[in-house]
């Protein structure tokens, strides 16, 4: 399968990527905008970049389960 490289910021290099799960299903959950006021452009930024790496690592061939709190 085919590798993806992520930047760990605690050890401030790209790491090798791997699911933890035994399965090899990538498990990713993410909280949802909280708008507390008009909505504008930065609330869609949580949905893109979750999308985006959903994507990606699917593009991978990594099978992905995403759960968003909305």
């Amino acid at each position: 399968m085919p590798g993806a490289r992520l930047h760990n910021t605690l050890t401030r290099s790209a790491q090798p990527f791997a699911p933890v799960a035994p399965d090899g299903i990538v498990r990713m959950y993410a909280c949802g905008p909280t708008v507390y006021h008009d909505a504008h452009i930065g609330n869609l930024r949580t949905f893109v970049s979750v999308d985006v790496l959903r994507r990606a690592l699917e593009a991978l061939g990594h099978p992905v389960r995403l759960v968003m709190n909305i």
